[in-house]
């Protein structure tokens, strides 16, 4: 008979190998993540106790004087709100979307393919790109939404500029360059589901919906999970499209937090302030990711 078990010296071989794998690659990894992680987010922290423009000497010690006016300043509550609505809107709006067209487009019809590359190409457009094409989509001298409304006997329609409905759409351009990703993931998750199961549903006579809540929707559970983390930490940092489609305007009623910190930090050279903001952001981040893995995600480790 063979003898399966590992030898010593076959154990303490394995062991030398593993020590020598990471003797040879934990130091440089550990090194970058100093570097770019460690260090900029500790001397974030201590500029956040400094009245600074980046400029001149560190030496306007203010304690947390940047931080009592964060907490006091209007425009920072919008954009809390703000990004709370986005998290909404992604939650109630753009996941259910994506997995209805996950499930209309996971089967190998004529012309899924086709469609899935067309919800997915908003994602790959670069988020200011979208700002962009979105501006000139929501114009009112030009525009092609207002340009419709005028066909249908309205006034020319400057959503942008309203502080009613700029948000809204704002809104609505997330949705539509984000659920493509959100679909492809769970396109993903539903073809690694054994179809034999639904057959011997249909067989017992399960109605569709019988199908999706008992079948679906468990085979899903582990993608649905890393979408809504994607979702809400992406909606907390969400940036990119801001700049060129409000620009947080009007009157900061479009900004979101990281917004807030370029245009109130970064643009009006407050770097001090604008360490405070970011501090507090990564904070707000690290709760939720850590809060999130504990309490939704333990389960799949």
């Amino acid at each position: 008979m063979t003898d399966t078990t590992a030898s010593p010296r076959g154990q303490a071989g394995y062991v030398r190998g593993g020590a020598l794998t990471a003797l040879v690659f934990l130091p440089p990894a550990l090194t970058l993540f100093t570097v770019f992680v460690i260090l900029p987010i500790g001397e974030a922290g201590w500029y956040g106790f400094y009245n600074w423009n980046g400029l001149a000497a560190l030496e306007n010690f203010v304690g947390l004087q940047n931080y009592k006016q964060l907490l006091a300043n209007k425009a920072f509550h919008q954009a809390l709100v703000n990004n709370l609505l986005i998290i909404v809107v992604s939650l109630a709006v753009q996941l259910p979307l994506a997995l209805a067209m996950a499930v209309l487009l996971a089967d190998r019809l004529f012309g899924s393919v086709t469609f899935r590359m067309l919800f997915f190409l908003p994602y790959i457009l670069a988020d200011v790109a979208a700002g962009l094409i979105w501006r000139f989509m929501f114009d009112g001298d030009y525009g092609l939404v207002s340009q419709l409304w005028q066909a249908l006997g309205g006034d020319p329609l400057f959503i942008l500029a309203d502080r009613d409905w700029a948000y809204a759409a704002v809104l609505t351009v997330i949705v539509w360059k984000y659920f493509g990703f959100h679909m492809m993931l769970y396109i993903a998750g539903l073809q690694s589901i054994d179809r034999n199961l639904y057959e011997a549903a249909a067989i017992d006579g399960a109605s569709p919906w019988q199908r999706f809540r008992y079948i679906t929707l468990p085979g899903l559970k582990p993608m649905i999970k890393l979408s809504v983390f994607f979702s809400v930490l992406g909606s907390l940092h969400f940036f990119d499209m801001i700049v060129p489609l409000t620009g947080g305007g009007p009157l900061n009623e479009t900004h979101t937090i990281v917004s807030f910190l370029y245009y109130f930090g970064i643009g009006r050279m407050r770097v001090g302030f604008g360490s405070a903001v970011g501090v507090f952001l990564f904070i707000l981040c690290a709760a939720v990711a850590f809060g999130y893995k504990r309490l939704l995600m333990r389960d799949d480790d």
